[in-house]
């Protein structure tokens, strides 16, 4: 009597998982290099970071990390602080703002309502430097050039269309009988979306946490247009400080600085990360 054997798909079989596993590693060593060169040169003397391109420095030195916190003319705590204060009012304002303008989107009904959303997505594909200079000149008119307000107030007016459109994704995927049902509870529209919808939406308000906290504390071109004073610097202009008009820079410092400025993303980033893929997984952005 004949016996049959079950195959073994190739895909699970030994070595091609295995392979695979080498090509990802591989993969991942070669985007990661960059950073890694960077956190090995922060640690170098600055005459050997060009002179000695690996990655194992010949000598080590901690003088790139206490020279660049005080350099400028503040501390770089300072401008830490200054991108803090900025950043956590940048992800407060989208958050409260975007959560409210996708509620009315998903659940609301109002005149125009296909023809608002329809200008709100085309917003997405306006690009940022053709509304600078309106937007600057409205800034200046009001006096808020070397404040935080031109990048904070636009935060709280809902207007990153991109993650409105995430969020309204998010809240169509709820079903409506949660709203049927805190209706007959007597619940009105304000009391069905702080008690039942936005609970509920945690992981597309991680998303937007995330993707905010990042894009404002690394955005350069914004802060740098308005935040001109010294005392009011963030920390990727103040970054630039450290390269003076002739582009000579104090290399070392700089790099060990960056290395610290990179910090809070990449802690911010792991503490929501399971919340970050559960929310694109379930926006409709797959």
């Amino acid at each position: 009597m004949a016996t049959t054997s079950k195959r073994v798909p190739v895909l699970f079989r030994p070595a091609p998982r295995l392979l695979r596993h080498v090509l990802l590693i591989g993969a991942g060593l070669f985007m990661l290099y960059p950073l890694l060169w960077m956190v090995s040169s922060s640690f170098k003397p600055e005459e050997l970071i060009f002179r000695e391109p690996g990655l194992m420095p010949t000598a080590v030195t901690a003088e790139n990390y206490t020279e660049g916190w005080d350099a400028l003319k503040h501390s770089f705590g300072y401008y830490l602080w200054n991108s803090a204060v900025l950043t956590a009012l940048a992800v407060l304002g989208n958050l409260i703002a975007c959560s409210l303008a996708a509620y009315a989107f998903a659940r609301l009904e109002f005149p125009l309502k296909k023809m608002w959303f329809a200008i709100m997505l085309g917003s997405i594909m306006l690009p940022h430097h053709v509304t600078v200079v309106p937007q600057y000149i409205v800034f200046a008119k009001i006096d808020w050039i070397n404040t935080i307000w031109p990048i904070v107030a636009p935060k709280f007016l809902a207007t990153d269309a991109f993650f409105i459109f995430l969020m309204v994704q998010f809240i169509r995927t709820l079903p409506r009988e949660l709203d049927e049902a805190a209706a007959i509870d007597g619940a009105g529209y304000w009391r069905t979306f702080v008690r039942v919808i936005l609970p509920l939406c945690v992981p597309a308000l991680a998303t937007t946490a995330i993707f905010t906290f990042i894009w404002t504390w690394n955005d350069f071109f914004t802060q740098n247009l308005y935040l001109t004073n010294s005392d009011n610097l963030t920390v990727p202009v103040a970054l630039r400080q450290f390269m003076d008009s002739s582009g000579e820079s104090s290399w070392g410092p700089l790099f060990a600085m960056s290395i610290i400025s990179l910090g809070p993303i990449f802690g911010f980033f792991l503490a929501g990360q399971k919340y970050l893929v559960r929310g694109m997984a379930t926006t409709g952005l797959k």
